[in-house]
C-alpha cells in the first residue's frame, strides 16, 4: 500500500443533507451526558461536599504520554496496547468534538467510528523513532500552538456562525466544514507528534489532508 502523506490521517464526511435543527439548538445541553463519560475515561476528577464530608469521585485513563516517553526513551518500544488506547481513546474525543462543532447531527457512540475516521500510523519504535526526540517534542511544537490558539479563535467564530445557518437552512456550508475539519486535522497532528509520540515527522502547517 502506498505511504500515506502524513502518518496521520482525518477526515468527517459532510453531512449533505438537512441537519437536525432541535437537536442543533441545545447542541451543548444534548452533549452533557457523552461528556461526562469522556471525562471519566480522559482522567477527569469531580468533588463534591455533603453533611457527611467530601467525596471524590475520579475517571481513570486520559492519553498515556509519559509512559510511551520512557519506554521509547529505555526500550525502544511503544507497546501496541497503549498506541491502541491512545489511539481509540483520540477517536472518542474527536466523534464529541465534531459532535459540538455541529459537524453531524447522530450522537457520538462509544465505539462506532460513524462519519469520522482517524488512523495513525502505528510505528517501528526502533526504526522509525528517535530515542530523544520525545524530550522536546512538546517543546519544538511551540510554533504550531501558537498558530491554533488563533486558528481556534477562528473556529469558534465559525461554528457560531454554522449554528445560525443550520438554524435558517438546516445546512452546515462547506466551506465551514472544511475550515472547521482542517483545524482539527491539525490539532490531531500536533497531538499525535507532541504528546502521544507516534511519529517523529514534525507535522506541516496546512489545514489539508
Amino acid at each position: 500500500m502506498e505511504q500515506p502523506i502524513y502518518p496521520v490521517q482525518f477526515a468527517v464526511e459532510y453531512p449533505d443533507r438537512p441537519l437536525n435543527r432541535l437537536t442543533t439548538f441545545f447542541r451543548l445541553f444534548v452533549a452533557i451526558p457523552i461528556l461526562i463519560i469522556l471525562a471519566s475515561v480522559s482522567g477527569g476528577t469531580w468533588q463534591w461536599t455533603s453533611e457527611q464530608g467530601s467525596t471524590v469521585a475520579t475517571g481513570a485513563g486520559g492519553i498515556l504520554f509519559f509512559a510511551p516517553l520512557l519506554m521509547i526513551l529505555f526500550r525502544q518500544k511503544y507497546p501496541r496496547w497503549w498506541f491502541d488506547w491512545n489511539l481509540e481513546l483520540q477517536r472518542f474525543s474527536t466523534r464529541v468534538g465534531c459532535y459540538l462543532a455541529l459537524m453531524n447531527d447522530r450522537y457520538p457512540s462509544t465505539d462506532d467510528h460513524q462519519t469520522v475516521r482517524l488512523d495513525y500510523h502505528y510505528p517501528d519504535a526502533r526504526a522509525e523513532l528517535n530515542r530523544w526526540l520525545p524530550l522536546v517534542k512538546w517543546f519544538l511544537a511551540i510554533p504550531h500552538y501558537i498558530v491554533l490558539f488563533f486558528l481556534d479563535i477562528a473556529a469558534i467564530v465559525v461554528v457560531i456562525v454554522v449554528w445560525f445557518a443550520i438554524l435558517f437552512t438546516g445546512r452546515y456550508p462547506r466551506g465551514m466544514f472544511d475550515f472547521v475539519e482542517g483545524v482539527i486535522r491539525w490539532h490531531l497532528r500536533v497531538v499525535a507528534y507532541a504528546l502521544v509520540l507516534v511519529t517523529d515527522r514534525y507535522p506541516p502547517f496546512r489545514l489539508a489532508s
